[in-house]
């Protein structure tokens, strides 16, 4: 089966990104951004792609939710023994993306991960919803399970474990913050002259601002 996708394209309308007018921060241009995101009410404006290595240096990627940034860095929570776990405490190189179709921008963001504390990772999962800290222990993550019943036996599982009391944190469900190497700013423009900022931050302290070629 083959596809022919050539003429599948659009053309981006869109303000420019100067040197002049970004914040020489890339965490407050990243703020900037994402707060314009929030006004125009862009429906899980916190998705982004989290791209990891295996050890042997076989990559993947999916979606996960931001929880927080600062100028610590991006905070996210999955579970340790996922396939996203396994290869983060392998190799804890990450690359992040978001994209936000609706103002034809994309932020690239590569760093380092570094694992947050029991005491973080257990306030923030004290605040999800009940359900969701069900899913967390039911849940066995990139595991081959028998059929779709096993998960809805094991919900009833812990839901009457748990009756009545508060449902802990299981030890692997951990909290990550990926600690930024590298920004890039990507706003979409007429023609494919789409503008391009890169932050690189040089001797763990100064961000070097370059624009790149389309």
């Amino acid at each position: 089966m083959s596809q022919d996708l050539s003429d599948l394209r659009r053309e981006y309308i869109a303000r420019g990104l100067n040197e002049d007018e970004i914040s020489p921060d890339p965490v407050q241009q990243f703020e900037l951004w994402f707060q314009e995101v929030q006004k125009i009410n862009v429906d899980l404006a916190n998705a982004m792609v989290l791209a990891t290595a295996s050890s042997n240096g076989l990559p993947s990627a999916r979606y996960v939710l931001l929880k927080e940034y600062s100028d610590k860095g991006f905070v996210f929570y999955t579970n340790s023994l996922s396939q996203k776990g396994k290869e983060i405490h392998q190799q804890p190189q990450v690359a992040l993306v978001f994209y936000w179709k609706e103002l034809h921008r994309q932020i690239r963001i590569e760093g380092n991960v570094e694992l947050l504390s029991s005491t973080l990772a257990d306030k923030y999962f004290a605040s999800r919803p009940r359900g969701s800290q069900i899913s967390s222990w039911v849940a066995t993550q990139s595991e081959v399970i028998p059929h779709q019943q096993f998960m809805h036996d094991k919900v009833n599982e812990i839901t009457k474990r748990y009756t009545g009391k508060d449902i802990p944190r299981p030890e692997s469900w951990l909290g990550y913050r990926v600690i930024p190497q590298l920004f890039e700013f990507w706003q979409g423009q007429e023609n494919r002259l789409h503008d391009r900022i890169i932050y690189r931050l040089e001797n763990n302290k100064d961000w070097l601002i370059h624009r790149l070629a389309p």
